[in-house]
């Protein structure tokens, strides 16, 4: 399963968010802006924006986390929230040798579905070696017809071979990435993917990106998570209808919607 790090932050996340409001607000200037910043006023400030709506200065602080254990499938859902950075292990330079993958809680409870997955991974992993040394022998022998040298014709044909072998590897196929988002980024990150009707497993590692960001800044993150913490659910139809079970997760109070 899905291993969420906090690798690094922004040093003191609240207190630059206040100063950033402060300035906004007040005339202080740049280097008096932290001067009677106590953890009190610095909540206040962080609560003040939050009531008011104004969020651009929480775009000041900053999260870096290390993603390990999840999918491809995962990959292709956390790259859609465009405003952050993201660094993910190539398949195009590293090669998938008995890959590692993600099975879903569903399959996982079902001996038959789990067995046929599991021979489904295993026959992925021979195509993947197959298809890589068939391509590889073509590119080696073009590569030394060039006149490379042994060694580097080896490395550069396998190099191009797992290029396009990789095509045949699954969506289960586990990766790892180290991604970076603002604060307000994060905001909205958490109120779809903390959602229970957002996917199993991006919703797992948005609920550990919450958990390890409340630590660090829990005035800033006091109200995020899923929208029907804060108000009636916004999914219509489409809710899970749980609305209470999650609140009572987060550790809501019921509210009147």
């Amino acid at each position: 399963m899905a291993t969420v790090t906090l690798l690094a932050c922004t040093p003191a996340p609240e207190k630059i968010v206040a100063s950033s409001a402060k300035l906004c607000y007040s005339p202080a200037s740049i280097g008096t802006l932290m001067d009677g910043l106590t953890e009190e006023k610095t909540a206040s400030f962080v609560e003040m924006l939050a009531e008011i709506g104004h969020e651009s200065p929480i775009e000041h602080a900053s999260f870096t986390f290390g993603i390990e254990g999840v999918s491809r499938s995962l990959l292709a859902q956390i790259t859609r929230h465009r405003i952050a950075s993201y660094s993910v292990q190539s398949q195009r330079y590293v090669k998938e040798a008995a890959f590692e993958f993600v099975v879903p809680p569903e399959i996982e409870n079902i001996p038959e579905a789990k067995e046929e997955f599991l021979r489904a991974m295993a026959e992925d992993q021979a195509h993947y070696e197959s298809l890589t040394e068939k391509l590889k022998a073509v590119h080696k022998a073009q590569f030394l017809a060039e006149g490379k040298p042994e060694k580097t014709a080896d490395r550069l044909a396998e190099k191009k071979a797992i290029e396009d072998a990789r095509f045949v590897l699954p969506n289960a196929c586990a990766t790892k990435m180290i991604a970076t988002f603002n604060a307000r980024s994060l905001l909205n990150f958490f109120s779809h993917r903390c959602c229970n009707r957002a996917q199993w497993e991006i919703r797992d590692v948005a609920e550990q990106m919450l958990a390890l960001v409340k630590e660090q800044a829990p005035h800033l993150f006091a109200y995020a998570g899923p929208p029907c913490l804060n108000g009636p659910c916004p999914e219509g139809k489409m809710s899970c209808g749980k609305m209470k079970e999650v609140r009572r997760r987060y550790g809501v109070e019921e509210a009147a919607v």
